[in-house]
């Protein structure tokens, strides 16, 4: 499937993809968009929507490995505010070393490159640790089929649209991510459609609306496991 790479708003790189029409991040810019949905609405928990006890592994779930950015920010955020992480991701289709080495996110935020590098190059199907704050387990596997037997603190939801991947937007997804959280686990995806937000809210889970990144969404989503 070809691939192509673009800059967004924000000055850092996305990947669209011709076939669908489709981008990894918002053309708003990409990491804007990361920062507000996945690392301050989730793994930051500014409202105070979880708590965690003093040195307990964050055990955190992305469905949409992609490019590595939610990662990485996550792994960033974990050095500078020393959590320790343990980032379990679903990628179907990894993206190729030489797109990996076009990326920008690195120079963007003032971070070495081989961090991002350390992401990809990490084995799949197996756990590696990547210094005493953060830990990877990469599964290159459809989320329909995979099995998640862990209790999930946080969980990252960020595969392409509702209309050009219906079947992880399913509300036999929601379920299986529902039961394999803990109570009182949060979800965040960028998507607020009223379809999905019902979905979600039938599988048992209690949504907001939250403000979106500025200059992108006007709103994006939180759902909690009550």
């Amino acid at each position: 499937m070809k691939r192509e790479l673009r800059l967004t708003k924000d000055g850092s790189h996305s990947i669209y993809i011709p076939e669908m029409d489709e981008q990894y991040h918002s053309m708003h810019g990409s990491i804007v968009e990361a920062e507000k949905v996945y690392v301050e609405y989730g793994l930051a928990a500014e409202s105070g929507i979880w708590n965690l006890e003093s040195g307990k592994t964050i055990l955190l779930l992305e469905m949409g490995f992609g490019t590595g950015l939610n990662a990485l920010l996550t792994w960033k955020y974990a050095q500078d505010h020393g959590l320790k992480i343990t980032y379990v991701t679903i990628e179907k289709y990894p993206i190729t070393a030489e797109e990996l080495t076009a990326l920008n996110y690195a120079t963007q935020l003032g971070l070495k490159q081989e961090m991002l590098q350390r992401l990809h190059e990490a084995d799949w199907g197996k756990k590696v640790e990547l210094d005493e704050h953060f830990s990877i387990y990469k599964m290159q596997e459809d989320l329909r089929e995979v099995e998640l037997a862990q209790q999930f603190d946080l969980v990252y939801f960020d595969a392409f649209a509702p209309e050009k991947q219906p079947h992880l937007w399913a509300e036999e997804v929601f379920e299986k991510l529902y039961a394999a959280m803990k109570e009182g686990g949060v979800l965040t995806t960028y998507c607020v459609k009223g379809e999905i937000r019902r979905r979600l809210q039938k599988v048992g889970f209690q949504i907001e609306k939250l403000p979106g990144p500025k200059g992108g969404k006007r709103e994006v989503l939180r759902a909690i496991k009550k």
